[in-house]
């Protein structure tokens, strides 16, 4: 039984003793801790594309380090679970996209009573009848409500018109259609010589002083 533990282990050394397995043992090696350290360095530079800290980074790779070139697999696992989820240009492209989206949004503007989309040449919302815009009186270009001049010709207000803003009445600008058929409806006038005419007629009964005759 000696002699066989003695025959494999001889076998082995042998093996191990060679030139070309000794160099590839080696070279394994080498390759190892080469991954190793780059795992290290990859580490840095992910972490300081994903924080700002400057201290972070340097413990990343401190993490990859201390987990040896024979677990280091198992550091970038650990890593790679608790390092931030987004590159900080990641953030900074989303809150371009949410400023460019909120600013598209304040550009659309809204009635102040009703809410509604509006157009910029409106004077009046056609939905709630509030003012919205009004006129220079002396460059005929459209002004806000709330300007004390007029940014086209420089034109200086003397107030601001606070009332603007509040709606029309529902009747404005409308034809009342009642007052047509009244009109229609109502009975002529009579003239000064009809009524002096009927005025004897009624004052007799019924006849007119020619038409009258004296009894005897």
């Amino acid at each position: 039984m000696d002699e066989i533990l003695n025959t494999i282990g001889d076998t082995i050394g042998g093996f191990f003793s060679n030139p070309i397995v000794e160099f590839a043992l080696q070279s394994i090696a080498v390759y190892i801790c080469i991954l190793w350290l780059a795992a290290a360095y990859w580490a840095f530079r992910d972490m300081q594309l994903r924080s700002e800290n400057p201290v972070l980074p340097y413990l990343a790779a401190a993490l990859i380090v201390l987990f040896t070139p024979v677990l280091f697999v198992f550091g970038v696992i650990v890593y790679r679970i608790v390092r931030p989820q987004e590159k900080i240009a990641e953030v900074y492209e989303r809150n371009l996209a949410e400023e460019a989206l909120l600013a598209e949004v304040e550009s659309i503007k809204s009635c102040p009573a009703c809410h509604r989309r509006i157009n910029d040449e409106w004077i009046i919302c056609p939905t709630c009848r509030t003012r919205l815009n009004r006129v220079c009186a002396n460059c005929g270009r459209l002004v806000g409500l709330d300007w004390s001049l007029c940014a086209w010709c420089g034109k200086d207000f003397e107030r601001t018109d606070v009332a603007a803003f509040q709606p029309l009445p529902r009747g404005y600008g409308e034809v009342e259609s009642i007052d047509a058929p009244t009109a229609a409806v109502a009975p002529p006038r009579s003239s000064p010589r009809t009524s002096q005419r009927q005025s004897p007629r009624s004052a007799s009964g019924g006849r007119s002083p020619s038409e009258t005759v004296s009894e005897p």
